[in-house]
């Protein structure tokens, strides 16, 4: 029986956890864990709970209103909820200086996907060319997540680029805009796929239209960003959860780990964690050590083990970011419609650009509006407040966003390091990125080809409302550690194992070497699920 030690507690943490669990293993997991806060009225939708709450400015705005993104406010379209709070939560150990990114961390139980939109989107056979496995060795480990958390979708057209798999439940019931935009498709899909080089149908989603494993099917209450209130909607929580009911189990939070110390022998003997609780530092000895602590997290994690044996300061290249590019669009045939909050709030359908390099499709996730607060439009409106109010309620059903995510890869340029400084406390993460030298132009073409998109869909979008968001607004960072077949520094073999540290494993992304234009939470899992069928 092996004693593994995992630091993290997100999507991959948890599912490598699980798997091992599985096969009789002891496992701890150290984390900083913060919790999320028990569900508000349940039973209650969005609109309901507006009305219910004895003060619904506090839940849906914040105590001090700083859920609000304010008119003319630089930056992004959307703010967290303040239930949300917990997952963006540092503890005073983490220090990060970035430039030319906008770096995001979680340190809560089930990581930064407790904030996630619930996209998943095998990788194929194409996206795996620069990685040193193929499509084929992650099959059986995509339906074993799909199996674990619950996945709605349907075989389309899209199905050629996003792999089908076992263990996929039928599709969440379309709310009417989301369905008149896929009708107009299939009513010109020859022009979309001949002439826009253009593929729509239904999204991917970790959101049950059944009952899943103890938990209840969606009931379309409109709740999802402030968090699924009867977990239809998967986070890594949930798997946690699972996790604990293991005798072999065990979880440690309030626990931040610094580094782990290097023996003689290039081995981890000891990892060292500092206790939230003023409790002092604790030396834990391990056996096989897995890092999931997320890309940044991770890299900080070896940097400073680095650092703490010698003192060499170590730069990590290759860090990785989807650009994601916010496109809002008014449709014009559902301009005046009646309003239903009453409906899955994320994205129900996704578009496809197709290019003549198939690691350059360009995915696109198509969102229309149902329970979010204020929509972008309104914000940039050169009207005042009256009008603007009146704008969006003649305008609400027919508002949408589309989200274009595009691909990356690894270069030079961009990195991650630390700032020297005194050998008792952790150094700084730096963080340094530049966006690569045809990176405008491919922004450009998106734009304009998803543009096209939505005029075919007789939906137009208005002058000044794109938003190119900054990189590391994605948070699908990866490429620092990357695994390749050539054993060489700062790297990690096909299986997940450190070429510099005999007994470290690492799971999460940064060990991917490509980043195609997808949402990669459920490659994450699964490839943590294949490590950890394939070593252990």
């Amino acid at each position: 029986m092996t004693h593994i030690t995992i630091v993290g507690s997100g999507p991959s943490a948890v599912h490598f956890a699980l798997s091992v669990l599985k096969k009789g293993h002891q496992v701890v997991m150290v984390d900083v864990g913060e919790s999320r806060p028990d569900p508000v009225s349940p039973e209650q939708s969005f609109n309901q709970l507006k009305m219910g709450l004895r003060d619904p400015a506090e839940y849906f705005l914040g105590r001090s209103f700083e859920a609000v993104t304010y008119p003319g406010t630089p930056g992004e379209y959307y703010g967290f909820p303040p239930n949300k709070r917990y997952v963006f939560l540092p503890p005073p150990n983490y220090h990060v200086e970035a430039d030319g990114f906008s770096p995001l961390a979680s340190f809560a139980q089930g990581g930064l996907a407790e904030a996630w939109t619930g996209g998943v989107y095998p990788f194929n056979e194409h996206e795996f060319r620069d990685f040193p496995i193929e499509y084929s060795q992650m099959q059986s480990c995509y339906s074993e997540v799909a199996k674990r958390i619950g996945i709605s979708g349907l075989q389309d057209d899209l199905s050629a680029f996003m792999p089908m798999h076992d263990h996929i439940l039928s599709p969440l019931n379309l709310d009417e805009h989301s369905e008149d935009l896929l009708q107009k498709y299939e009513r010109k899909k020859s022009f979309f796929r001949g002439r826009l080089n253009c593929v729509m149908g239904r999204g991917r989603l970790a959101a049950i239209s059944q009952p899943w494993l103890q938990r209840q099917a969606c009931s379309y209450r409109g709740r999802c960003l402030w968090g699924c209130p009867q977990d239809s909607l998967y986070t890594p929580s949930l798997t946690l959860e699972e996790c604990k009911r293991y005798e072999s189990f065990r979880y440690a939070p309030g626990r931040y780990a610094s580094h782990f110390r290097i023996d003689q022998h290039g081995r981890a003997s000891h990892l060292l964690v500092d206790r939230l609780d003023c409790a002092g530092r604790e030396e834990w000895a391990l056996d096989k050590l897995v890092l999931g602590a997320g890309t940044l997290s991770t890299s900080r994690i070896v940097l400073e083990s680095v650092r703490q044996r010698d003192g060499t300061i170590l730069t990590l290249t290759g860090l990785m970011d989807n650009q994601q590019v916010l496109v809002p669009f008014v449709n014009l045939d559902f301009l005046g419609r009646a309003y239903s909050d009453v409906r899955y709030q994320y994205h129900q359908i996704a578009f496809g650009l197709i290019n003549d390099d198939p690691c350059d499709y360009v995915h696109c996730l198509l969102t229309t509006l149902k329970s979010a607060l204020v929509h972008p439009l309104i914000h940039r409106t050169p009207a005042d407040m009256r009008f603007a109010i009146f704008l969006f309620r003649h305008l609400r059903a027919a508002l949408g966003l589309v989200n274009v995510n595009l691909s990356d890869d690894r270069r030079s340029t961009n990195y991650v390091t630390l700032q020297n400084g005194d050998m008792k406390t952790d150094a700084t993460l730096t963080i340094h990125y530049e966006p690569g030298g045809a990176h405008v132009n491919k922004v450009r073409q998106a734009l304009r080809r998803v543009k096209s998109v939505l005029w075919q869909l007789n939906c137009v979008v208005p002058p000044g409302q794109v938003h190119v968001r900054p990189m590391g607004a994605g948070v699908h960072y990866a490429g620092t550690l990357p695994m390749c077949r050539e054993r060489r520094p700062m790297a990690v073999s096909p299986n997940g194992q450190s070429y510099d540290f005999r007994n470290v494993y690492i799971v999460d992304g940064s060990t991917f070497p490509a980043l195609p234009a997808k949402n990669i939470t459920f490659t994450l899992m699964s490839n943590a699920v294949r490590i950890a069928q394939t070593n252990f």
